[in-house]
């Protein structure tokens, strides 16, 4: 198959929000794009190795997967290790995204570590105009802030209507995570 398409790639996606479904349709344009035989890394902020259901199928399906975060969550105010988890993750995504090695960039949850104050909004944005002219990037996560909204070229926000755990039904394995 030609890669002529390759060529058309570029753009920014944004999917922000507090309903459930950012990294669920980004790991949906990760399936896609590895169906068209693209290359595809996601960077996870926030989220420990080992835990989440994308983690365990990445060799399976062909995307490389890195993991940032620590073994627990961040409630209120993120300790020091939290930021320099964070930190290491954005280290990294710097290099991904410029590289143009990749066709599809996935910045997994970089938008809540914005919302913590973990990452400054400045470095981000530079990042963002960065990347190589053919690569694909995603940025997900609730609280982006709306500054990010005009390097992209699609914003999508979830927004949360109904859940389950507003009848008690915490986070399920293979649908929340």
């Amino acid at each position: 198959m030609s890669e002529s398409w390759k060529k058309k790639l570029g753009l920014v996606h944004i999917y922000t929000g507090n309903g459930k479904g950012k990294t669920t349709a980004a790991l949906g344009l990760a399936l896609r794009m590895l169906g068209n035989g693209g290359r595809v890394i996601i960077i996870q902020f926030m989220k420990a190795p080992k835990v989440y259901g994308e983690y365990f199928m990445a060799e399976k399906c062909g995307y490389v997967i890195e993991s940032y975060g620590l073994p627990k969550f961040v409630h209120g105010e993120p300790d020091e290790d939290d930021v320099q988890a964070a930190k290491r993750a954005l280290e990294r995504a710097k290099e991904v995204v410029k590289s143009g090695e990749w066709d599809l960039v996935v910045l997994d949850e970089i938008c809540v570590a914005l919302g913590f104050g973990m990452l400054d909004v400045e470095e981000v944005k530079e990042l963002v105009k960065s990347k190589a002219p053919n690569t694909e990037l995603v940025l997900t996560g609730r609280y982006c802030p709306e500054e990010l909204f005009e390097l992209a070229d699609y914003v999508t926000e979830m927004r949360e209507i109904k859940h389950p755990y507003q009848k008690g039904i915490t986070a399920r394995r293979g649908v929340e995570y």
